[in-house]
């Protein structure tokens, strides 16, 4: 595989610094992305075209994949990857296809034993599906919780671990655009999502762009107390006053160098949605 050119020195060099502390990272892709490049092992995985399967989407719909295509080179199905480097490693799994696989999935998973490839041939059934004669569950807590009565917690409002303060007025959230899906690895790939949203924006409230002094599309800097980074303007009333939403699908704007790694008490998610930045005119 050749070096990606989206990926450039400057950034190549401080993702790794970043990896220093791994031992090992082992990234399995269809494509050398740039986290791909950082790894010390990339396997070579098929694309959907390239595999037969079965994929369960958000609506719990099990749906059935079809092979088009020969996978390219040395690349592989994902399952068989996982089997080859399990049985390398001591533990062993002899599945000879996809369907294998389903079949023990519907021997321990209750709200997968009745589907089966058989019955996904023309269309997908939705979990909980508990035997083959069931036609799947098309609403979940459609008249009534599964478990009988709701059951509802109060919880207290805990302060974020960063506020904004006269050095960093502003609270900083970050989030999706409708046409990037997360790192924008792959979907900056396609030209045609490409032209849609090309590029990284810090969506601002008119009122704080005017007190800023700060025009629509104007290059700006975002600085917290970790780093700082750049991108246009978008002045738009979808922010509050005192609050900037980037989006996080861009590398040349890497919006995480700015957030906070604080971690919840709980669940130990890091606080990447709020921290606070200062603004200012690149």
């Amino acid at each position: 595989m050749g070096e990606n050119p989206m990926l450039s020195d400057p950034d190549l060099t401080h993702a790794k610094e970043a990896l220093n502390h791994l031992d090992l990272l082992v990234v399995q892709d269809i494509f050398l992305t740039e986290t791909a490049q950082l790894a010390h092992v990339v396997l070579p995985a098929a694309c959907f075209a390239e595999k037969e399967g079965t994929f369960s989407n958000t609506e719990r719909r099990v749906q059935r994949v079809r092979k088009a295509v020969e996978a390219p080179g040395q690349s592989k199905a994902d399952w068989v990857i996982i089997a080859e480097l399990s049985t390398k490693m001591g533990y062993s799994m002899n599945y000879a296809s996809p369907e294998e696989i389903m079949k023990e999935i519907n021997q321990l998973t209750p709200s997968y034993a009745g589907i089966t490839y058989a019955r996904l041939e023309k269309e997908g059934l939705q979990w909980p599906c508990p035997n083959t004669d069931h036609p799947g569950t098309r609403y979940m807590h459609k008249d009534r919780f599964s478990r009988g009565l709701g059951l509802l917690h109060a919880i207290d409002y805990i302060t974020p671990a960063e506020v904004p303060d006269a050095q960093f007025p502003f609270v900083m959230t970050t989030g999706r655009v409708l046409y990037q899906y997360h790192t924008g690895t792959m979907s900056r790939l396609s030209n045609g999502i490409t032209e849609r949203c090309p590029e990284s924006l810090v969506e601002i409230n008119p009122a704080d762009a005017k007190k800023l002094k700060i025009k629509d599309g104007q290059m700006v800097k975002v600085t917290s107390r970790r780093g700082s980074v750049q991108a246009k303007s978008k002045i738009t009333e979808r922010s509050a006053k005192g609050i900037i939403f980037m989006n996080f699908h861009f590398r040349e704007a890497a919006v995480n160098l700015l957030t906070n790694p604080a971690l919840d008490p709980i669940c130990k998610i890091p606080e990447y949605k709020v921290c606070a930045v200062k603004v200012e005119a690149a």
